[in-house]
């Protein structure tokens, strides 16, 4: 028989990975104004994606920002009531909201390192 304990940390873990991944999503769909989708693919498509996404930038910064508030309130929350984070989903959970910083006030400037990464 499983242990309700052990279910219930692994379910809390998810949560906080979960709302890492979206802060992640979130956040690289708000700087994609910036940074074209797929270029190589869809390089006819990519200023109307951009066109898109500015507008719904703000938004999607909130989002980001929001997913990433989430993650550390389940974080301390479940440390609260004396459960052990894993590892992975705290590396993640940092690992996002150093992308979402980044993303928020340096989208420009990551849009050009990421081409000159790609032109080599």
């Amino acid at each position: 028989m499983m242990d309700p304990r052990a279910t219930e940390t692994r379910v809390r873990s998810k949560g906080k990975t979960l709302a890492s991944l979206a802060a992640l999503g979130s956040a690289v769909l708000a700087s994609s104004c910036c940074l074209p989708l797929l270029p190589f693919v869809a390089a006819a498509g990519a200023a109307g994606s951009s066109a898109f996404f500015v507008r719904l930038r703000p938004f999607l910064v909130a989002a980001s920002i929001g997913f990433v508030a989430l993650g550390f309130f389940q974080g301390w929350r479940e440390k609260q009531c004396g459960r052990k984070p894993s590892r992975w989903s705290t590396l993640l959970l940092w690992f996002s909201a150093i992308v979402v910083v980044a993303f928020t006030f340096f989208p420009q400037g990551l849009a050009n390192l990421i081409a000159d990464l790609a032109g080599r």
